[in-house]
């Protein structure tokens, strides 16, 4: 999808009044020099959503939504940009004139659209495949041992991929798909030899979704007892990002905005059966650790999330990293432990809803299972535990936003340490106070701090050169941007790392704030690129980033004595060595460029 030409644009915005646009959606009353009404994004009874018709804004104080009216559109249609820009043309009568775009942009939006409907045709044959006499089987394993019903299978699209080799190729080739395109869609694989076989072969075919219902991957599940892997997963495509997808969520995301809560469980059958048996806000990680850039995605749905994974040491680890994970994004987080050693599968199977939403409103808040996790095994009669225990736990509590809660925690903790509340509240405090500074003194260094050359030239090139700086966002993590003046912004960049190249600039400048609008317009205003080219900014971040990595990992070194095992610090010498490794094999160059 390309972009529409600017001044299209600002003709949308000027002719559509953000009052009768959000009109047509919502009640609203003049109230002084704005407009109040019910906010349609989240439920309440009293008027906190103001629209300001002047500066053609509108903010919802109780939820903190807020935008102009192509952000309306976007969220209350969960549309586009450029779909929000093309409804709003024809609601005014404007006409929709050809899209703008680079050849680079058309291939890209071809290849894109190509891939989804590569995906359409996929869905339909497993679908087809599972009511064949081969399929027969699989059909009955979902209804008996899976105790899916034939509507849930038919709602979630499961399907049979048969073991031929090339069965899907060879019809993906008749519809008229390119073969390259067919590969770069993950559904066949291109050996070695040059030949080319379908990926899923004789497997129980799961697909998975955009939150607008687009399937863009597939889970497969083995099928007999020695195949391997048990899961076979599409690979990352330019329309599936792993770490971004949250399965089932198109299926519940109703029940997420009425309920302002999300259920989070690990895998495709603890979702299909906990959405089977109806009105839970259930979504799925399929298995993988639960990521920043999904709990984002969910923060659209709702405001509070029970994590409900499997009982299992992994299972509950990976409870105690989401559930911070969690917090830091906004959440209110419990944690719902399931009796019996059961996943939410089986429980459902056998004990049925009202009994596993009867323990979903006994889950505990996030901070109690934290604490009695980390006390499990522990005998805390001794000394040296009680303090292991309590270095823990005072990071934990380091952590907690609201002063109030962080000393009802210290009365938990206290007595769980065996130590006198005034001793641990003390602690924490000091705890929450010197993390405050950190955090505080290293915004300001990166507040202050002169723009590097390395910054210029990522920022000149998101407005200059959409279609060079795109690969690029892509290489880039979040990590690799720590500690730069304007890392607020290209934090804001790489979240944008999936859109087509053509509409970065335009849906940028709508997330950023007055200040980072300004720095962008002043590097942007230079009319030559910077000296350093893209491929050499990301070597100087990769680079800065290894050398932050070695020096937190050497202070880890340092306080080696302070309880660890000989195994850890050895496991922290094997990373220190890896990390110098990278760091030989970096050239000199990019040293240099990252402190100019």
């Amino acid at each position: 999808m390309a972009l529409f030409p600017q001044t299209f644009i600002d003709e949308v915005r000027s002719a559509a009044d953000i009052v009768t646009v959000v009109s047509d959606y919502v009640s609203l009353r003049k109230a002084g020099a704005t407009f109040k009404g019910l906010c349609p994004f989240h439920g309440e009874k009293t008027p906190s959503f103001n629209v300001n018709r002047d500066r053609g804004f509108f903010h919802c104080f109780g939820c903190g939504v807020g935008g102009d009216v192509f952000k309306f559109i976007e969220l209350q249609e969960k549309v586009g940009f450029t779909d929000a820009v093309r409804q709003l043309a024809q609601r005014f009568g404007i006409p929709i004139p050809e899209l703008e775009a680079t050849e680079a942009g058309r291939e890209t939006a071809a290849e894109r659209e190509a891939l989804l409907r590569i995906h359409e045709v996929a869905t339909a044959y497993f679908s087809e495949q599972l009511d064949t006499p081969a399929g027969a089987r699989i059909r009955e394993y979902l209804l008996t041992e899976r105790r899916l019903t034939g509507e849930t299978i038919a709602t979630l699209a499961l399907g049979y991929a048969p073991p031929s080799r090339d069965a899907l190729r060879q019809l993906l080739l008749k519809q008229g798909f390119a073969p390259a395109a067919i590969v770069r869609s993950g559904l066949v694989v291109r050996r070695d030899d040059g030949s080319e076989v379908d990926r899923f072969r004789n497997r129980l075919m799961i697909p998975i979704t955009r939150d607008t219902g687009s399937v863009i991957a597939f889970g497969g599940r083995a099928l007999e007892k020695d195949q391997q892997p048990k899961y076979l997963n599409s690979p990352e495509t330019p329309i599936y990002s792993k770490s971004r997808t949250l399965y089932g969520l198109s299926h519940t995301k109703g029940d997420l905005r009425k309920l302002h809560f999300a259920v989070i469980v690990e895998g495709y059958f603890d979702f299909a059966q906990v959405y089977q048996s109806g009105g839970v806000p259930v979504v799925a990680t399929c298995g993988t650790a639960l990521t920043s850039a999904q709990a984002q995605v969910l923060r659209r749905f709702a405001s509070k999330a029970v994590l409900c994974y499997d009982p299992d040491a992994a299972g509950q680890g990976a409870a105690e990293r989401s559930c911070e994970l969690l917090v830091s994004e906004g959440f209110d987080v419990n944690v719902a432990l399931l009796p019996g050693g059961l996943d939410p599968d089986t429980y459902v199977q056998k004990q049925g809803r009202e009994a596993y939403v009867a323990q979903l409103k006994q889950s505990r808040k996030y901070l109690d299972f934290l604490l009695d996790r980390a006390a499990a095994g522990q005998d805390l009669t001794r000394a040296d535990a009680r303090r292991e225990f309590l270095r823990k736990m005072l990071a934990v509590a380091a952590r907690i936003p609201d002063a109030a809660e962080r000393d009802k925690f210290a009365d938990r903790l206290a007595h769980k340490a065996r130590v006198t509340e005034d001793v641990v509240r003390m602690e924490i405090r000091k705890a929450a106070v010197a993390r405050r500074t950190d955090v505080s003194m290293d915004h300001l260094r990166a507040r202050t701090s002169p723009l590097r050359d390395v910054e210029k030239g990522l920022l000149w090139a998101l407005v200059h050169a959409p279609a060079d700086v795109a690969p690029i966002l892509r290489e880039l993590e979040p990590l690799d941007v720590e500690g730069l003046r304007s890392q607020d912004l290209l934090e804001k960049a790489l979240t944008l790392r999936d859109l087509d190249a053509d509409l970065v600039p335009a849906a940028l400048m709508e997330r950023l704030s007055d200040e980072e609008a300004q720095l962008l317009a002043t590097v942007a205003s230079s009319g030559f690129p910077p000296s350093l080219d893209l491929h050499e900014c990301v070597q100087v971040l990769r680079f800065g980033r290894i050398e932050r990595q070695l020096a937190e990992i050497q202070r880890d070194i340092d306080r080696a004595g302070e309880g660890r095992s000989a195994e850890a610090l050895s496991q922290l010498l094997r990373l220190k060595n890896e990390l110098r490794s990278q760091l030989e094999l970096a050239r000199r160059g990019p040293r240099d460029a990252y402190n100019r």
